[in-house]
């Protein structure tokens, strides 16, 4: 158990004393991450409120894909990504694999669904005559989705929360399409499943402290934002 208490200290270590190789892979993290969430989130509460409100053909096939996209692995969604962006991909002339773009559309494509299917399912939970009373005050198509939104917006924050918390921590889509490299598209998850595959528990455990920290931040200044 020496190790592991070694471990503790060297992490402490290096996050103290701002070591560049650690620092490189958290921000990487936090730029890849925050891209994938803001397109998941412009592009995923505006499907789910449209999948959850209204009826229209082909919507349970549609709610059954969504639903399915839920539980796909993300070692093969960096595999799909990396077929399409590899130099024989139909995307390879962009030059994104590698790159942090290349894995921002991974991470996007394992969240979409994630924020999709919840609000759908948050908006479809909603009180029925809501919608009458709005339209019966007069309010536009603008006015009855912000409205709506606004009424499971504890929901939509917790499906937001859970895409996070799959992108935070994801490591297929990472390592195959962003290659893992060092200064440039390592994370914090592809770092530790590196360095603790070298043995050095260190940069290991100071990786996912931060993670956990991170985590923390994100839920108590969402927790602080709903209680005001």
């Amino acid at each position: 158990m020496d190790y592991i208490f070694t471990g503790f200290i060297q992490a402490f270590q290096l996050l103290f004393s701002g070591d560049e190789q650690t620092y490189s892979a958290i921000f990487v993290t936090v730029r890849v991450t925050s891209y994938s969430m803001a397109v998941s989130l412009l592009t995923g509460i505006p499907l789910g409120f449209m999948l959850g409100h209204f009826e229209f053909k082909g919507k349970r096939s549609l709610r059954l894909l969504v639903d399915t996209a839920l539980a796909l692995p993300t070692v093969f969604i960096g595999l799909v990504v990396y077929a399409f962006l590899s130099n024989r991909g139909p995307l390879g002339h962009m030059g994104l694999l590698f790159t942090l773009p290349g894995i921002a559309i991974g991470q996007t494509i394992l969240a979409l669904p994630i924020v999709t299917a919840l609000t759908a399912a948050a908006v479809e939970g909603m009180d029925r005559h809501l919608r009458t009373t709005l339209v019966s005050l007069g309010a536009d198509r603008r006015q009855l989705l912000l409205s709506s939104l606004w009424e499971v917006r504890f929901s939509i924050t917790a499906a937001a929360l859970t895409a996070f918390g799959r992108v935070m921590t994801e490591v297929g889509i990472s390592m195959m399409v962003g290659g893992n490299i060092k200064w440039h598209t390592r994370t914090i998850t592809t770092a530790i499943a590196l360095e603790t595959n070298k043995g050095l528990f260190g940069m290991g455990i100071a990786l996912g402290l931060v993670l956990l920290m991170i985590a923390f931040a994100v839920n108590l200044s969402v927790a602080l934002v709903n209680k005001r």
